[in-house]
């Protein structure tokens, strides 16, 4: 006690129960214990880690996150219960879950220019778009290496994506889309390369023709068979892709050598449809079910499309300039995007009569780059900016899981790899690989 007769804040505890859903030997005895009052999440596990090594003398120290009624303690235990009007009378109970701490950066892989996109869709593999106007394919491992090279552009690549990675007949191909400043879109199919000393160069074998301008970013639907383009010509434009090489209206252009090297004969194609309403850049597109696109744009909007009818069935206006857009979360039917200021944002267009953002993050210093949800949470995503970093958001709390701090200058673009892994490019041209996020 103090001099008054009070009890001082260094003695007050309270009494608390850790659970979790992790499997043994991650689970404590669910016996309740008192605790100091003023914990904060750094006391809370290593209280969790003394518990667990009681029960198992081998085990290794690790850093947990706690939740309270599914959200992230932040701050001190006392000043929580407090900001949530939450009894300190009871016994609290508390999840503990595996904090989110990148375990593991290799060493960046060079480019020659800026690294504009990046997609870690395949497991085994990494695709990279360049300023220099080439795609490139990673294999991944303790060092990665570079196994293909695709040439043809004659502008900066702006977006490179997976179509179907060992889809094809035989189970090594990859078909890839790249879309560029030269306002084309190009198909290409490779062939995953055993053992070499030098990358594959490759050459499209289809060309997508129809943009006034420059193309922006790309995305390809869920059954494989198109693609979705959106332009500084402020359309988009769908594209059929199944089969493509035997389409009966292709063009067929002849073979002709770009650095010393002899292009196989390419076919040209035309867009499907075309969706406009846009004023400004369409400056990213997503297609997260087949009958639905959405968009963002540097006219301030982002927008729902009906692939079926072409036409706007959501539009939300949030008076920045936006670069990114993503879909994901509770039914994969949340909406992130990002854009000329610091602040992600996240909507539910299923909540009618506001266009208000559920959810606002702003610990970046700079425009916002890049947004992606995780493939298998409803509550992670990640965000990449040009003041160099990237970072890992739970919605159940507004600060950042983790930094990632690994290029050296403006982050372009970032991606999930593997589930448990972030990669990112940047102006520094570099592709940045972390590993050993665990997601639950």
């Amino acid at each position: 006690m103090d001099p008054t007769g009070t009890v001082s804040d260094a003695s007050r505890q309270v009494r608390v129960r850790f659970v979790t859903r992790l499997e043994p030997p991650l689970r404590v005895p669910p016996a309740s214990i008192a605790v100091p009052s003023q914990l904060t999440r750094l006391g809370l596990s290593e209280i969790v880690n003394l518990l667990l090594k009681n029960s198992e003398a081998e085990h290794e120290n690790q850093p947990f996150d706690f939740l309270i009624d599914g959200e992230l303690v932040r701050m001190p235990l006392d000043q929580f219960l407090l900001a949530k009007g939450i009894s300190a009378e009871k016994v609290l109970e508390i999840e503990y879950v595996k904090a989110v701490v990148p375990r593991k950066h290799q060493d960046p892989c060079p480019h020659d220019d800026w690294v504009s996109s990046v997609d870690g869709s395949d497991p085994n593999f990494v695709l990279t778009g360049c300023y220099d106007g080439l795609a490139r394919i990673w294999k991944g491992g303790e060092v990665s290496e570079c196994t293909h090279i695709l040439e043809g552009h004659t502008g900066a690549i702006t977006s490179a994506k997976f179509i179907n990675s060992n889809g094809g007949e035989n189970e090594n191909d990859f078909f890839i889309a790249t879309g560029s400043k030269d306002r084309l879109i190009r198909l290409w199919k490779c062939e995953a390369a055993k053992d070499r000393n030098q990358p594959i160069k490759m050459g499209a074998y289809k060309i997508l023709a129809g943009h006034s301008s420059a193309v922006q970013s790309i995305a390809i639907n869920p059954s494989k068979e198109m693609i979705c383009s959106g332009s500084w010509d402020c359309s988009i434009k769908l594209w059929d892709v199944k089969g493509s090489e035997e389409d009966g209206n292709t063009i067929s252009l002849k073979k002709r050598k770009v650095n010393s090297v002899t292009e196989d004969a390419q076919l040209e194609g035309g867009a499907a449809t075309t969706l406009v309403g846009h004023t400004q850049c369409v400056s990213s597109v997503s297609w997260p079910d087949p009958e639905t696109i959405f968009s963002a744009s540097w006219d301030h909007s982002v927008r729902q499309w009906d692939v079926n009818s072409s036409k706007e069935a959501w539009t939300m206006v949030c008076g920045k300039a936006l670069n990114c857009v993503d879909i994901g979360g509770e039914g994969s039917a949340l909406v992130a995007a990002g854009g000329s200021d610091p602040v992600l944002r996240v909507w539910d267009p299923r909540k009618p009569g506001t266009l208000a953002p559920i959810f606002q993050f702003s610990s970046h210093s700079s425009w916002i780059s890049a947004i992606k949800w995780h493939p298998k949470s409803w509550f992670h995503l990640l965000s990449a900016s040009y003041d160099g970093k990237v970072m890992l958001w739970d919605l159940r709390t507004a600060w950042p899981l983790s930094v990632l701090d690994s290029h050296q200058d403006k982050v372009l673009c970032a991606d999930w790899w593997k589930d448990d892994s972030v990669i990112s490019g940047g102006a520094d041209s570099k592709l940045c690989i972390t590993s050993g996020v665990e997601i639950q």
